[in-house]
């Protein structure tokens, strides 16, 4: 009775997503170049951001980790230029979070916020 009202006590094992982070402004045109071949994915997360942190750890339980699409994570409060520039290479106006899949150097779809998890990633994979 005490396991369902207050859950297990021992730990669970934490989901590990294949994420390459994105520090560099140069990756943007690897990842543009890549895309002709294999879907790439833009996480963007604000680390101070309540709705970005839970929108985050919904992304990670339900991402499929055998997707075939390189995952790259870019924490846009270091790396603010960063942001800025994928904003102007992909066309889409920042938000955070925000999640961007491109295939052939171009945005095919995007989202924010609870959107995020709205995407069916397998489609573009």
């Amino acid at each position: 009775m005490f396991k369902k009202l207050f859950g297990s006590s021992e730990p669970k094992e934490e989901k590990v997503l294949p994420w390459q982070a994105l520090v560099d402004i140069s990756q943007l045109d690897l990842i543009a170049e890549k895309s002709k071949t294999k879907t790439q994915i833009i996480f963007k997360h604000s680390t101070r951001c309540g709705i970005s942190s839970m929108v985050m750890k919904q992304f990670v339980a339900s991402y499929d980790i055998d997707l075939n699409a390189d995952l790259y994570y870019l924490d846009l409060l270091s790396y603010r230029a960063i942001s800025d520039e994928v904003g102007y290479k992909f066309q889409v106006v920042h938000q955070s979070p925000q999640l961007l899949v491109i295939k052939n150097g171009v945005v095919v779809a995007h989202d924010s916020h609870s959107g995020v998890n709205n995407i069916e990633l397998s489609q573009f994979a």
